[in-house]
């Protein structure tokens, strides 16, 4: 029952901006860390931004400065505004969380993934 809905993403300019949302719904008891991570083509995924339940956060080195995650604890939604993309910012963008359900074990929750182009 407990799942990730994702939304934004799209095609965008070089020097652009855009956000992506993510929520947990269903029989939650908590969510620990949340966070982005995207996998480009013929690349490893990697963790691009996550935040902890107390708002403390980690970003990958190629985003800081124009990346920034936020999270509602009240509505267990994750957000990352992204300014300033780049080509090499294409990707599919997946959101993570950890998650432990009411009625079952904590494990991580992946969202199915949104498409993140950088084009002129």
């Amino acid at each position: 029952q407990v799942q990730l809905v994702e939304s934004g993403g799209g095609l965008v300019q070089p020097g652009g901006s855009l956000r992506l949302s993510c929520a947990a719904s269903g029989s939650i008891f908590r969510v620990g860390f949340m966070g982005w991570y995207r996998q480009a083509p013929g690349k490893q995924r990697e963790l691009v931004a996550r935040i902890s339940s107390d708002s403390d956060t980690d970003y990958a080195e190629s985003v800081k400065g124009r990346f920034t995650i936020s999270r509602n604890n009240a509505e267990n939604m994750v957000d990352l505004q992204m300014n300033s993309l780049k080509f090499d910012d294409t990707a599919v963008y997946y959101c993570n969380a950890d998650i432990t359900p009411r009625f079952a074990s904590r494990r991580e929750y992946w969202g199915q993934g949104t498409q993140v182009t950088v084009s002129s």
